[in-house]
């Protein structure tokens, strides 16, 4: 970015800044609740097939659920979380978009 040399140079970085945040502003999250009723290995195995995690990743994810109650399992737009939030309801599992 080209500063002007009469523009104070935190004036450009809290510029830059806010727009970072406006553009992080509209992501969503999929979080996906722990419960009594599903497996790990089908927590993994929903996790790869809808979210396209690594096996490794979808483990780890599997595990903050189970230890923690919830983990952030997808970040983006609603357009594309919505189906694959609805497919991981139509699994079994509790999740909602943030």
């Amino acid at each position: 970015m080209i500063r002007n040399a009469t523009q104070p140079m935190w004036e450009t970085e809290k510029d830059s800044s806010v727009d970072v945040l406006e553009q992080e502003s509209h992501k969503h999250q999929i979080i996906v609740y722990n419960d009594d009723v599903n497996t790990f290995d089908w927590v993994i195995e929903s996790l790869i097939d809808v979210c396209e995690h690594t096996p490794e990743q979808a483990e780890q994810c599997s595990l903050l659920i189970h230890y923690k109650g919830k983990c952030e399992v997808l970040t983006g737009e609603y357009e594309d979380l919505k189906p694959r939030c609805t497919e991981l309801l139509n699994r079994g599992l509790s999740a909602e978009i943030i």
